[in-house]
């Protein structure tokens, strides 16, 4: 399965912090935001990744991130010139799906649960048709809302319902077999110009081929879109790392981890940042098993 990571769009609503930089290159207590989706595709396995932002921001991301070798991964990128949408990011991304499925993650949010990269996995390994991740919330009115049978596939998605039918909001990353190219393809533009995620997954549910997997309680979704959410995401990951003494989305561990990289390489990465906390700990960590 290939990977994308969409970092695009203007971050209006973070403004005056995203006046001359990428809301993704922002820090999210200790790491830049766009580490914390990168983190779940490289836990799902997935080691061929596409990075798409804006032609202003494409090369930060380039210099932050480089070819992705020194993780195990191969890390290209490309340019969206307008914010036409999330589905937009297939087409952009169609050389790099070529005839592969897909996983798609928006560049602000970050995902965090036990099992979470078993779970992963599995939903990767058998993918047929579209497989989306719902979060229960107390204000579905506020999201796209998936409404589910007892087998778990779809029944109804609504964007912003005033009714809804479900406590489940739709998150930002989603799966696909490779027909997604093709469906995104004919999608037109919505009443605000835009290719809609929507319909795509619509397409999906029109087929039969959608199904929403439950997050469920003890999980941790949260977008990072606003300078609240910003600053609650960052007080997040900075309870759980101080009081647990772990580190969330640590590209290097995970790398690591998943074995894409062996002790010896996780150990010259953090030696490289050994004057931070973040080195010390990579250091710390492969040494362990030296």
């Amino acid at each position: 399965m290939k990977g994308i990571v969409l970092a695009g769009g203007t971050g209006t609503r973070l403004h005056p912090l995203t006046h001359a930089v990428s809301k993704q290159m922002l820090p999210v207590y200790n790491k830049p935001m766009i580490y914390y989706p990168l983190s779940v595709l490289m836990l799902g396995g997935i080691r061929d990744i596409l990075v798409i932002s804006s032609p202003s921001q494409i090369g930060l991301f380039r210099t932050l991130l480089g070819d992705g070798s020194s993780l195990g991964i191969s890390l290209d990128y490309a340019e969206q010139p307008q914010a036409n949408g999330i589905a937009e990011a297939f087409l952009i991304g169609a050389e790099h799906i070529g005839d592969d499925p897909v996983a798609l993650v928006l560049g602000d949010n970050i995902f965090h649960g036990p099992g979470f990269s078993t779970m992963l996995h599995d939903e990767v390994k058998n993918i047929d048709g579209c497989v989306l991740f719902g979060y229960p919330v107390k204000d579905p009115e506020r999201y796209g809302v998936g409404e589910t049978d007892q087998r778990g596939h779809l029944v109804s998605l609504e964007e912003k319902p005033a009714r809804p039918r479900s406590n489940l909001a739709i998150t930002g990353l989603y799966l696909y077999d490779n027909d997604v190219v093709e469906i995104a393809r004919g999608v037109r533009p919505s009443a605000r110009g835009e290719l809609e995620i929507t319909d795509v997954n619509r397409a999906y549910l029109d087929q039969g081929r959608a199904r929403l997997v439950d997050l469920g309680r003890g999980f941790a979704w949260l977008d990072t879109g606003t300078h609240d959410s910003l600053l609650q995401a960052g007080q997040f990951v900075q309870v759980l790392e101080q009081r647990q003494g772990v580190r969330i989305a640590c590209l290097e561990e995970i790398a690591f981890r998943m074995g894409f990289i062996d002790s010896a390489a996780c150990y010259a990465l953090g030696s490289r940042l050994a004057k931070s906390e973040y080195g010390a700990y990579l250091m710390a960590i492969a040494g362990a098993d030296h």
